[in-house]
């Protein structure tokens, strides 16, 4: 088991590597194979020792190997995180067709995460990509009922496109887009419970920023990376999170 979470953990640290490729590169409309990646400083092209997952940059210490520029730790902090995912998916999931939901599914967010976070852009060639594998999985891995992913997915996208309107733009097209996927994945009640989490995470977050002048009020503020995790929380502990709302408010 521990060659397993071993060999889950690079796998996830590898893809976390190339979906941080995609995440800076599509919005942008660049290719996803070439150039190579370089620094941007030095223009160096980067070898297979700069390019091993979270190990290379502290062993450079957070550096181009070439100009000693410093590195945004985004790129080994993706890496990580979607290491680790990949680990907890199994760790709760299994030996069960729907790892397969939740591997993907991670890897959706992840680089959602990193395009919102860096151009606060969601890029419709990447939700287009995702969507019909989505669809095929969660084919093959109902839910119960099995209509509760039809019933996510417009419930999630009309959800946001009502909030886009009545607040007159206040909601991204491509978070709204990015809500039909999720709700094909969670279903509708879990896709109910993403949004309120992401919500109050995105609202907490903001209020904290304005406080510390780091964000000015209507300032806008990337919500994909909230989105991303309310519903990894809603989708590993979705069932738990309600069980115990009913318990301790409601009887």
């Amino acid at each position: 088991m521990l060659l397993l979470y071993f060999y889950l953990f690079v796998l996830g640290a590898v893809l976390g590597s190339f979906y941080n490729v995609v995440g800076l590169r599509v919005p942008l409309k660049k290719s996803i194979v070439a150039p190579r990646s370089h620094c941007p400083v030095c223009r160096r092209n980067l070898t297979a020792g700069d390019l091993v997952p979270v190990f290379s940059y502290i062993l450079l210490k957070g550096k181009c190997r070439g100009c000693g520029t410093s590195i945004s730790p985004v790129y080994p902090l993706i890496e990580l995180a979607t290491g680790l995912l990949f680990v907890f998916a199994f760790h709760q999931i299994g030996f069960h067709l729907e790892l397969i939901v939740a591997l993907t599914f991670i890897s959706l967010l992840v680089i959602i995460f990193v395009s919102d976070i860096v151009y606060m852009i969601i890029p419709d060639k990447v939700l287009l990509f995702f969507l019909p594998i989505l669809m095929l999985e969660r084919i093959a891995v109902p839910l119960s009922p099995w209509w509760d992913s039809t019933l996510g997915a417009f419930a999630g996208f009309l959800l946001l496109f009502a909030i886009a309107i009545v607040s007159k733009g206040g909601m991204g097209g491509g978070d709204i887009k990015l809500y039909f996927l999720v709700g094909i994945v969670l279903g509708f009640k879990l896709t109910m419970l993403s949004f309120f989490l992401a919500t109050l995470a995105g609202a907490g977050y903001g209020f904290s920023g304005m406080l510390l002048g780091k964000y000015k009020k209507r300032q806008p503020v990337p919500f994909g990376p909230f989105i991303a995790a309310g519903a990894v929380l809603a989708y590993f502990y979705g069932e738990e999170i309600i069980d115990w709302y009913f318990t301790s408010f409601l009887m």
